[in-house]
Formats: C-alpha cells, sequence, structure tokens
C-alpha cells in the first residue's frame, strides 16, 4: 500500500510539472491486448489492481480507478481506499464523468501508444473542449518504474499444418485479395493474434496467451513486413511462412510506417494506436478505418482446428475429472485444502496431458465467500483460504494444448449444499441448458441469445453482472472476438466454426460464487426448416455437481439434457481414468429421475 502512494504522488507530481491537470492510465500496452507482458502492467504499477480491464485518471489532488462488474469487489481489495475513489466503468463511463466533474477545460495527458484510434477520436469529440486530451512524449510510469521486469526473448513457435489446417502463404493469399477487391494497398496489424494466425506462428510473450510481440505491416501482394527482435525468429522460419515474409526489428517499425506515403491504408480504429494512426496521417497516407481481415476467418474455425479443439478437451477432461474426484476424496477425509494448493494440483494435472503447453489464463480459485469475486486472485490474497465444510468451491480455468484453448468452470459442493445454494445453482444451471440448447437462424447475432442464459434468474429477480460468453482462440488467446454473448453488445453473426463460452453465474457477495461454464462451437443445424439453421455442439468433457441441482425447478427435457451430457462425458473420458477415479466418475455422471409428482434429484450409480 505505501508503494501505492509513493508512486501516486510521483505521478501526481509530474503531472503539475508537465502543466497539466490529470494524467490516464489505462490497462494496456502498445498491442492493446487484454493481457499483458508484466514488463507492461503499469496499471498493475501504479494502483496495485491487477485485473485485465480498468482505468486510472490521476489528478495532482486525487486519483479514481474505474472498473467494470467482474472487478469492482478485486478492486477495493488491492487499490487503497485512501488513495483512489472506485467507480464502476459502465455506469460510469470516464469520459462523460470527466464531462460531468471537469468542465473547466483541464489539460489531460495521455500516452497516444497505449489508447486505440476510436477510444481517443471518441472522447476528442465527447469532451469538445470541456476537456483536452493531451499526447505526452515520454511516459511518467516508464521513467519512474525501477525494478521493471525484463521482456522475454524465446524463440516463437512453429505451429504446424496438423494443428493450423490451412498454410501461412494461402492465408495471407485470402488477405490479400480482399485488399485488392477493396482497392487497398496495405493493411497494418497491430493485433497479436492476428499476426500469429496468419502467420501460424505461436509463443511465449504474454502469460497464458500463445502470442509474439511484434507488429506487421500486409500488402496487397501477400507480402509482409514483420517487425519483431530478430533473435526469436527460429531456424526453418522462411519455409514455414513461404516466400515474401521479410522480418525487421522494431526499432524500423515507425519507418515501415512512414513509407507508406500515398498508399491506401487499412488500420482497424478498435486495435491499433493513436500513435501509429498519427505517423501514418504525417506520412500522408490515406487511411481506412475498417475491422482487421484476419478477425473472421480467425474466429471461424476450419475442420482441423475444431477437431484439435475437441481433442484438447478430451485431454483437460481428463485432467478435470482427475482433478474433482481428488477433491472428493479430499473433503471425504476431511482434509480441506487451500485456494493455491488446488490450482497447484490441477495444474500440475494439466501439465502431464497430451500437447500441454500452458494454462489459458491464471486459475480463479476461489473458496467459500472468494467464489463470489468474478475474477479472483488467490495469488493476490494476504492469506491463502482452505475449503469450508458446508460451502461452495468455484474454479475456473482453462489449458493451452498445441491442438486447442480451453476454458472451464465448476461450482462444487463441499459437504452439505444449503437449499438456497442448490436452488441458485440449478437457476444457473437452467440458463446454461437453455443457451447451450439453442436452434437460431443465420444472422443472428451472440447478445440475441444472452437472454436464454439469464431468463430463470430474471424470472426470479436476479442476474450476473457480465457477459455469458466470449470467443475463445484455437491454441490462441482465450478471449477472442469478433463473437460474444452479452446484454450490453450484440457481437457478431454467429457463424459456422466459431467458439464462444457459455457462462452464467449467480454471485452473493461474501457467501458464495456459482458459474456453470463449458466451451460451445456454432455448427449448421439438422433441422427441416426452409431457413438455414445453426445450433451450438459442447467441446468441454466434464461433468456438473449434481449434488447442487434441486431438481423440483428442472423440467424433463432440461433433465434429459443433464443426462445425455453426463453419459457422454462418461463415455469419453472414462478409459483414461483409474479404477477409483472411473467408479467416481460413474457416480458423478450418473442419471437424474424425473418424477411428474415429486421430482427428486440423485446420484443412482
Amino acid at each position: 500500500m505505501n508503494q501505492v502512494i509513493n508512486r501516486i504522488k510521483q505521478i501526481q507530481a509530474w503531472v503539475n510539472q508537465q502543466n497539466l491537470d490529470a494524467y490516464i492510465i489505462p490497462h494496456d500496452d502498445e498491442y492493446l491486448s487484454e493481457y499483458l507482458p508484466l514488463q507492461n502492467e503499469r496499471l498493475a504499477w501504479a494502483t496495485g489492481f491487477n485485473g485485465s480491464a480498468g482505468m486510472a485518471i490521476v489528478f495532482s489532488n486525487s486519483a479514481h480507478i474505474f472498473v467494470d462488474g467482474r472487478y469492482t469487489l478485486q478492486v477495493k481489495q488491492q487499490a487503497p481506499e485512501d488513495v483512489f475513489e472506485y467507480h464502476h466503468i459502465i455506469e460510469e463511463n470516464p469520459i462523460n464523468w470527466l464531462k460531468s466533474n471537469y468542465n473547466n477545460g483541464c489539460k489531460i495527458g495521455y500516452d497516444a501508444k497505449l489508447h486505440r484510434i476510436g477510444w481517443v477520436q471518441s472522447a476528442d469529440k465527447s469532451l469538445n473542449n470541456i476537456a483536452t486530451l493531451i499526447p505526452i512524449e515520454e511516459n511518467p510510469i516508464d521513467l519512474f518504474w525501477e525494478d521493471r521486469p525484463q521482456s522475454k526473448s524465446e524463440k516463437l513457435i512453429l505451429h504446424p499444418m496438423e494443428y493450423s489446417g490451412n498454410n501461412s502463404y494461402d492465408k495471407r493469399q485470402i488477405i490479400a485479395s480482399q485488399l485488392v477487391t477493396d482497392g487497398l494497398d496495405a493493411v497494418v496489424l497491430t493485433k497479436l493474434d492476428s499476426i500469429a494466425w496468419l502467420l501460424n506462428i505461436r509463443g511465449k510473450d504474454v502469460p497464458h496467451n500463445p502470442v509474439v510481440l511484434c507488429s506487421a505491416i500486409m500488402h496487397k501482394d501477400s507480402s509482409m513486413d514483420l517487425f519483431i527482435e530478430k533473435e526469436k525468429i527460429p531456424q526453418d522460419f522462411d519455409n514455414h511462412v513461404g516466400s515474401l515474409v521479410r522480418v525487421h526489428s522494431p526499432q524500423y517499425y515507425e519507418l515501415g510506417l512512414s513509407n507508406l506515403q500515398d498508399k491506401h491504408i487499412q488500420i482497424d480504429p478498435n486495435s491499433t494506436n493513436m500513435w501509429t494512426y498519427k505517423t501514418l496521417e504525417k506520412a500522408g497516407a490515406i487511411i481506412t478505418k475498417k475491422v482487421d481481415p484476419c478477425t473472421l476467418p480467425k474466429a471461424c474455425k476450419n475442420n482441423t482446428e475444431i477437431e484439435g479443439m475437441k481433442q484438447s478437451h478430451i485431454q483437460d477432461g481428463i485432467a478435470m475429472c482427475k482433478f474433482l474426484s481428488w477433491v472428493d476424496v479430499q473433503v471425504s477425509e476431511n482434509r480441506f485444502p487451500t485456494e493455491g494448493e488446488l490450482s497447484d494440483y490441477l495444474e500440475n494435472l494439466r501439465s502431464e496431458r497430451d500437447g500441454f503447453h500452458d494454462l489459458s489464463f491464471g486459475s480463479i480459485s476461489g473458496a467459500g465467500p472468494n467464489g463470489a469475486i468474478v475474477h479472483y486472485n488467490h495469488s493476490n490474497s494476504e492469506t491463502q483460504y482452505p475449503l469450508v465444510n458446508n460451502s461452495l468451491y468455484l474454479i475456473d480455468s482453462g489449458g493451452q494444448y498445441k491442438n486447442g484453448t480451453t476454458d472451464i468452470t465448476r461450482t462444487i459442493a463441499i459437504g452439505t449444499p444449503t437449499d438456497e445454494m442448490k436452488k441458485m445453482f440449478t437457476l444457473v444451471l437452467k440458463g446454461y441448458i437453455a443457451l447451450s440448447s439453442a436452434t437460431f437462424p443465420e444472422g443472428t447475432k451472440g447478445g440475441q441469445l444472452d437472454i436464454l442464459a439469464r431468463q430463470s434468474l430474471w424470472n426470479e429477480g436476479f442476474d450476473y453482472d457480465h457477459g455469458t460468453g466470449h470467443g475463445v482462440g484455437s491454441f490462441l488467446n482465450v478471449h477472442e472476438g469478433p463473437q460474444s454473448i452479452a446484454t450490453r453488445q450484440m457481437g457478431a453473426n454467429l457463424k459456422p466454426g466459431m467458439v464462444v463460452s457459455n457462462e452464467p453465474g449467480f454471485y452473493k457477495e461474501g457467501e458464495f460464487g456459482i458459474r456453470c461454464e463449458n466451451l460451445i462451437f456454432v455448427k449448421e443445424s439438422d433441422s427441416s426448416s426452409s431457413r438455414k439453421m445453426l445450433e451450438f455442439e459442447n467441446l468441454t468433457q466434464v461433468p456438473f455437481d449434481t449434488r447442487l441441482i434441486n431438481s423440483n425447478l428442472l423440467n424433463q427435457p432440461e433433465i434429459d439434457w443433464i443426462n445425455n451430457f453426463h453419459t457422454k462425458v462418461f463415455n469419453t473420458i472414462s478409459p483414461f481414468l483409474n479404477q477409483d477415479e472411473t467408479a467416481w466418475l460413474k457416480n458423478a455422471c450418473s442419471p437424474i429421475k424425473f418424477n411428474e409428482i415429486l421430482c427428486v434429484c440423485d446420484r443412482t450409480g
């Protein structure tokens, strides 16, 4: 806490020296990725808050931090309340908040490399001289961060055809043909996962996200200028990516942009920083703002990638079922591991599976009331909390495998759950089933389906303050666009091959949290409708905890769905388990009985 106080004082002194009224610190680096390498975690350094989204505004005499609903509890634990005022970033948009509270022409500094074009231009228009955004030459955090971690310099990984299903040269031909159709000379690519997908490369530069820090310019002749530390280039890179990929050191990126004078250049305003835009503008490039052309083809997995996702989920399901079996044994023997011990044990089980590369994100291991903190991080807690009898345990985790990416949440009964816990779990599970079972017409956006996951909770007066689903990459970022399922944004049209999470939840602050999450993918439906229809197919192969189900709240189709899902899980995973684990899985997947007079949920195996 004292460190944060001193750091904010340093920034406030700098604000005064620069003749500014405030400075904005986003949770972004120059690549604008959701997850950052440690050396670029500027918001965490300045505030103590290490969530994956947020923003701070530091005035000469005050400091304010904005986070979304996932982090409203976490931010209060990490960013000291005697330094910061807390704000919900959705309910109090930072720019609207500035307009309401600082309308005297104040000057606000920002680092143009850390802000999206769209955000800066929208903010400028909204502020409309009420306040002025001033680009600064040198970031104050970079000036004051003395013990900054070193960047990684490991060689990138060549992602083979057996996992990608398409080579880089053919992918670049497709993108190049689109540039020609659109009358463009080149596109500037700044999204790390887009470059990784296009070149069939992976890396270790960002924790849990297998990408490499780099930038690229893709030309209409399918050639590419790649700006990357040359020591990261492995042997056989040229053969792997095909002809016409030129490698340059990052220091030449500005020169590469400047050489696009008078060229028609595409940039994505939501994934490109303002510094890049200003550099192109200064060079005289003719700029077209359009979505990154890799976004949609990357999201729509080909048959090879879908098969890889299925196989990676089998490996992940084996690890998860071994873990859940082990947890039940520990509790039955009155041993209650801590959140960290649980997380470490699961990571070790995953590391033993075929093709494992890394976790897909830091595991959320929440015992009892910590499960109500949506993005809880036990590593940040001063105390490693153990499981508590007659409570719930929430574990949200996933793995990066060479052939796919996983993300799963399970809520587990520790001892005997209360009637309230069972009711709320069942309402959440009903929402999960409703969305997973949906059939919908081509052209449907994810946001149009979000109500299916919330309706059972809404009927009882409850809700959850996060999206229902996000896109997932193929051995790439665990959060991927353009697809999503959320109330606040419609997202893109759902298309065959897109992988999304389905994760409704309920959180009772100070008591317990519940979330049910599988990954599912979009495919064409066998429906006999005259209109082209789509549906979801499940990827995750792990049972839900039926001890938490109140079957009085379920109808027959919902019980049939659970029983069919559990039958498939047992048949898929049991051959890979030992005798005790198989017995556990048989019991966990035993059918739920339905009685029209009185529904009784039990495990009959």
